[in-house]
């Protein structure tokens, strides 16, 4: 999964914006900012990977292929029932 996909980028960005917030009002230098910005892309990565892995179905489980039906089992046509 590459970094720099959509989904990831969007959640990056959410999680950036208390951190531009911050750097807006100049609690935290530039240099601060951008590692910590750096740290959402990283965290917006951990998150879209840990929700594709929960919402992603099972796979389907493997049928063997019948290649042939097995024949059926026959009575002798002569045979009485127990008494």
């Amino acid at each position: 999964m590459s970094p720099f996909r959509w989904d990831v980028l969007l959640v990056g960005f959410v999680l950036a914006l208390p951190v531009l917030a911050l750097g807006l009002r100049g609690d935290l230098s530039t240099e601060e900012m951008m590692t910590r910005v750096l740290w959402c892309l990283g965290a917006g990565y951990v998150v879209v990977a840990v929700l594709r892995f929960a919402t992603t179905p099972p796979p389907a489980p493997k049928t063997p292929k019948a290649s042939r039906p097995a024949p059926e089992p026959t009575e002798p046509a002569d045979s009485s029932p127990a008494a």
